[in-house]
């Protein structure tokens, strides 16, 4: 059974972080170039951890499923990167980031992580600044702020609408330096399949060619997942198609725990379905709910175009509801009130499923100039995808599956309880709770990967003596032979149905059960239905081509045939959950005016799942979450 030991230092919050590095061992700096870290993700967690560790003077070798790590899909993130910076002295600090944060995860979120995190904040953008990110600045030259969800100041540091891109550009150039000098080796097109645990410890991984199908082993000292997050179970979301839980997920079946499955995220602000022929849906950044007004028609069937309806016959339902956050409420809350409305039969476009995001008093407050310097590429983006002018007419948003707060566990050093292996990014769970606030997601690759890593790698390594272990090891050889077996199982199915239309069903089964509203009578239809359909995808499934080339069917069986039990997990965190908590919405538990009713005396814990096997149900481990700084209460953004 798998112990969660958390190694949250003692001593005031403050000063938790600087008093745990001072006591970490460290690594001599002629010691550090004997051992090899391997990484696993090229994102912005990814390339950050792999360069700050380069340049301490590791051996790196860093693994992407794409064709380079510019691609990977930190470039998305469109609105901003917190950081308590108060430049624009409207009261931000330190403990109000931690505050907020704690506060919009829900309180389900470690205190103490959060605190290093807002903390860790300050640092971020110095460094991103050094390298050159060309952040949005005032007239003057100083940095400029935006205002996000769940905050009442300015502390979102962006670059127009891409940011996500500009700051990982910075961290692949960092990583590139490392490349050049020989400290950091890439292995582009590269799939991790398997991890390798040897006498407890992670010290591999198994990987496949994803251009000519070689599969290979690699071995190191230790070995971080920086992966993202599983967000694609739901087939339509707003992650990238590549975005899989593989990595994650094969590592939890070789025992790392993993925390809170049912945290998914939707997001208020993306385009809505248009078709049954899509595969992915666009965001739209929350950046623009500074500017936007979110309305609806007050009258149920009102098809009439925007411009038809007068000012008094619009519902600014969040500006209504929430007046002290308006339109910048949290993602979770501000999805809800959209999916309320549109169930009320409010909702706009074609299916109704949809409501305005309106700039018309923007534009007349400040200009159309202004609103194109702030948001230019967002609304050509819109333009081109939609065909409709945002600066003439509303843009339609819904809300959609984006970021998964669920994640591998990690203690405070950001390990997995597979001593070796550590998670970072949105591929732990370890920061934000039930529900992320925007622009935290940057915040947290970044700071995971140039500051917190860095410095806690070391301290395992300094504490572990580590036995040599070649490829040929029978670990290493058996991990081998069943990534070759599941492989090989795939292949040999030659079904009838499509990897897709399986995945397209897992997606309906999801978002229909475990999506924006649960209840436990969905949840159990869910968990019969995942079940079943997983057996027909085992044998109904067609995979065409071989393992021995490029075959991006056979990379798609893997991910959704992880996928599908994920779900399963998924449905069964959400169902024993019985309480709502930010992203997990139970319609049974809630308040008389629809808010999420928490229940704190049985549920103020991170829960864990440890694979038991195929078949099996996992067991559940709980980590107690104390709330010593911000005390427990109702949360309302009223």
């Amino acid at each position: 059974m798998i112990e969660l030991e958390s190694k949250v230092p003692a001593g005031p919050i403050e000063l938790k972080w600087d008093k745990h590095r001072f006591e970490m061992k460290l690594v001599n700096p002629a010691n550090k170039r004997k051992y090899t870290i391997l990484m696993v993700g090229s994102g912005l967690g990814g390339a950050s951890a792999a360069a700050s560790l380069s340049e301490l003077g590791y051996n790196v070798k860093c693994f992407c499923f794409q064709d380079s790590p510019r691609r990977a899909h930190s470039i998305a993130a469109q609105g901003g990167i917190n950081a308590a910076k108060n430049y624009r002295n409207d009261g931000d600090s330190i403990y109000r980031l931690f505050y907020d944060t704690v506060k919009g995860g829900d309180f389900r979120s470690r205190e103490a992580n959060v605190y290093r995190l807002a903390q860790i904040s300050v640092e971020i953008i110095d460094q991103c600044v050094a390298q050159g990110v060309p952040f949005a600045r005032e007239y003057g030259g100083v940095l400029a702020n935006r205002s996000f969800g769940g905050a009442q100041v300015s502390r979102t540091f962006y670059a127009r609408g891409q940011t996500g891109q500009q700051l990982l550009l910075g961290a692949y150039q960092q990583m590139e330096k490392e490349i050049a000098r020989g400290g950091v080796t890439m292995y582009p097109r590269t799939e991790m399949l398997d991890l390798i645990v040897i006498d407890g410890y992670a010290r591999g991984i198994v990987t496949r060619d994803m251009v000519t199908g070689q599969v290979a082993t690699y071995l190191g000292d230790a070995v971080v997942l920086g992966t993202g997050g599983y967000g694609n179970v739901f087939y339509l979301s707003t992650n990238a198609k590549g975005s899989n839980a593989t990595a994650i997920w094969r590592a939890y079946k070789r025992g790392a725990a993993f925390a809170n499955p049912c945290f998914t995220q939707i997001h208020p602000t993306c385009i809505p379905v248009s078709g049954d022929y899509q595969s992915k849906l666009t965001l739209m950044s929350e950046s623009l709910r500074n500017d936007g007004r979110v309305w609806v028609p007050k009258k149920a069937g009102d098809r009439r175009p925007p411009s038809q309806i007068a000012d008094n016959e619009r519902d600014y339902y969040l500006e209504r509801k929430y007046p002290s956050f308006g339109n910048l409420a949290p993602r979770d809350i501000a999805s809800r009130a959209a999916k309320e409305v549109c169930d009320e039969g409010r909702g706009v476009g074609e299916s109704g499923l949809g409501v305005y995001l309106d700039f018309a008093d923007a534009i007349s407050r400040l200009g159309t100039q202004t609103i194109r310097e702030r948001y230019g590429n967002l609304f050509e983006m819109y333009q081109r995808i939609t065909d409709e002018n945002p600066y003439e007419a509303p843009m339609r948003i819904y809300p959609a599956v984006h970021y998964t707060m669920g994640g591998l566990w990690v203690d405070y050093n950001l390990m997995s309880t597979i001593p070796g292996l550590h998670v970072i990014g949105e591929a732990n769970f370890s920061d934000h709770g039930a529900n992320r606030l925007g622009a935290s997601a940057l915040m947290q690759g970044l700071a995971d990967g140039y500051f917190v890593l860095p410095a806690t790698i070391g301290d395992y390594l300094a504490s572990s003596k580590l036995p040599k272990v070649g490829t040929d090891h029978p670990d290493c050889r058996r991990v081998e032979a069943e990534v070759a077996a599941f492989t090989r199982r795939l292949l040999d199915i030659r079904g009838k149905r499509t990897v897709d239309s399986f995945h397209r069903e897992l997606g309906k089964i999801m978002w229909d059960y475990c999506g924006m509203a649960r209840n436990a009578t969905g949840l159990k239809k869910a968990l019969n239905l995942i079940p079943e359909l997983r057996a027909e995808f085992w044998r109904n499934v067609n995979v065409p081509g071989s393992d021995a080339e490029l075959n991006q069917a056979l990379e798609k069986a893997g991910r959704v045939a992880d996928f599908l039990e994920l779900g399963e997990l998924m449905c069964l965190d959400a169902l024993h959950r019985d309480e709502s908590c930010g992203g997990h919405f139970r319609e049974e538990f809630q308040t008389e005016d629809g808010e999420a009713l928490r229940d704190d005396e049985h549920f103020a814990y991170v829960a864990a799942w440890e694979y038991k096997g195929p078949d099996r149900t996992p067991a559940m481990q709980k980590e107690p979450l104390e709330f010593e700084y911000v005390h427990l209460a109702q949360r309302s953004y009223k």
